[in-house]
């Protein structure tokens, strides 16, 4: 019997390949080869007699939903999804009303060398409209095989078209993104646990250092997990965290460490996760929960405590089948329950986890009751109880978008208490705002206020 290859590696996924080799699907030695590692090493759930199975699709029909079998090729699309690898034109795509918006073009991809810029519209491909097509409908007309061609139909901003044959290559998704938000505060977003992933982020929390940033928000929202080994190098980047995870195997349970890193996230660092935050994501926030090593930010994960292991067979297929179910230190079940955020919010975790980062570090100001359902034009009046100088130093007062950083407004003071404060351009529905009145606001005598003020800001939807 071979190895596993990576018995701690984690679905990216929950698509399930089909079986497309009828004849290894009905091989006997591969049948049994495969009935002998699941007797082995399964600990997923079983519907049905093993032994009594005669075909490939017959056994996996008993097993849980994440253990399934790959034919050769669909193992390497397997990974190279975990990899956000693929062939195509290298774009990021969303629907749009007159066809398929790009968001994105990724660089050295087929459609940067065929001059396709962000911001055009698909509304043709292989001279057939795809307007009101979905994007995955379009996606699968959009991949192909390394060297094929596409031909596209475009329709640029300024409202002209053109036609463009672009070919398809390989292409890598940006797994990392990072910014530097209000308040020196790093943002960093990964798509997946993929193999250099740790790495990644690594590289990221130290350039953002380097540019100023004091603490830090970790995206994991959408993130359906990877490489286990990356979770475990991930909490690493932690102080407080020392145990990557427990793990439950067919004959055996222990503890799994953190791999140890020279660089360190604060000990304040804010974790988002969403409902399909999965697998590795939910190992990662689990240990930092468990351990007081960051705070999680959101809604309850999806629930997959559950690790695959992926085993090579003799016509060179493989087979993934659940080999053991992790928890955080604490020992809280995960599978199919899901972590549970420190801090639930209803409406994008960012904007809260953004608000909270930027409060600590004002301990010492007043906070005002936030408002809610505010109309995109609006001028806020924050009144004082002593009349303020109608001189209004630069920088005395701003308005911050949640989740970025601060937007250009107008102050006046008015009727000698009260300050006027008016975006100078509307806000954004559904975007949260804060506002800050630093004590550099000055009274007529020319002293300072005592303590400066914040609020929280909600915009009507």
């Amino acid at each position: 019997m071979k190895k596993a290859l990576w018995s701690m590696l984690f679905i990216v996924s929950f698509f399930i390949f089909p079986l497309a080799n009828a004849s290894a699907a009905n091989s006997e030695p591969l049948v049994e080869e495969i009935k002998e590692i699941i007797a082995e090493n399964y600990v997923g759930t079983m519907s049905g007699n093993l032994q009594n199975a005669k075909t490939i699709p017959e056994i996996i029909d008993m097993l849980d939903p994440y253990s399934t079998y790959f034919t050769k090729q669909e193992f390497e699309d397997f990974m190279n999804s975990i990899n956000l690898s693929t062939i195509g034109i290298g774009v990021v795509i969303e629907e749009h009303e007159d066809g398929i918006h790009i968001l994105q073009v990724i660089d050295d991809g087929g459609a940067f060398a065929a001059g396709v810029v962000a911001g055009d519209i698909i509304i043709a491909i292989n001279n057939h409209s795809i307007v009101g097509r979905s994007t995955q409908e379009v996606s699968s007309l959009l991949i192909g095989q390394e060297g094929s061609q596409v031909t596209m139909t475009l329709l640029h901003e300024d409202g002209t078209t053109s036609t463009k044959t672009v070919t398809r290559k390989k292409f890598t998704l940006p797994n990392v993104e990072s910014a530097l938000l209000f308040g020196d505060v790093g943002y960093i977003g990964m798509s997946s646990f993929s193999e250099d992933g740790a790495q990644l982020v690594k590289d990221a929390l130290i350039q953002l250092k380097q540019r100023g940033a004091t603490s830090f928000i970790l995206d994991l929202q959408n993130n359906g997990g990877g490489y286990v080994t990356t979770a475990e190098q991930l909490t690493g980047l932690f102080p407080k965290a020392r145990i990557a995870y427990l793990l439950q195997e067919a004959h055996a349970s222990y503890e799994v460490r953190a791999t140890h890193q020279n660089v360190k996230f604060p000990a304040d660092t804010r974790i988002l996760v969403n409902r399909y935050s999965a697998s590795a994501s939910e190992m990662l926030a689990a240990s930092l929960q468990d351990q007081q090593a960051a705070i999680l930010y959101g809604e309850t994960t999806y629930g997959k405590g559950a690790m695959q292991g992926f085993y090579e067979l003799q016509d060179g297929s493989y087979l993934k089948l659940t080999v053991g179910k992790f928890t955080g230190p604490a020992g809280n079940v995960i599978n199919e329950i899901g972590v549970k955020p420190n801090i639930q919010t209803n409406t994008a975790p960012i904007f809260q986890a953004h608000y909270d980062a930027i409060k600590a570090q004002y301990i010492d100001y007043q906070e005002l009751t936030s408002l809610k359902n505010v109309p995109i034009t609006k001028t806020f009046t924050v009144k004082f109880s002593q009349a303020l100088s109608t001189s209004i130093p630069e920088g005395s007062v701003q308005l911050v978008a949640l989740g970025g950083n601060e937007i250009p407004i107008t102050t006046k003071a008015d009727k000698g208490s009260s300050l006027l404060v008016t975006p100078t351009q509307p806000l954004i529905k559904g975007q949260e705002y804060m506002l800050v009145v630093h004590p550099t606001v000055q009274k007529p005598s020319g002293n300072k206020l005592k303590n400066g003020i914040y609020l929280h800001i909600v915009v009507e939807s």
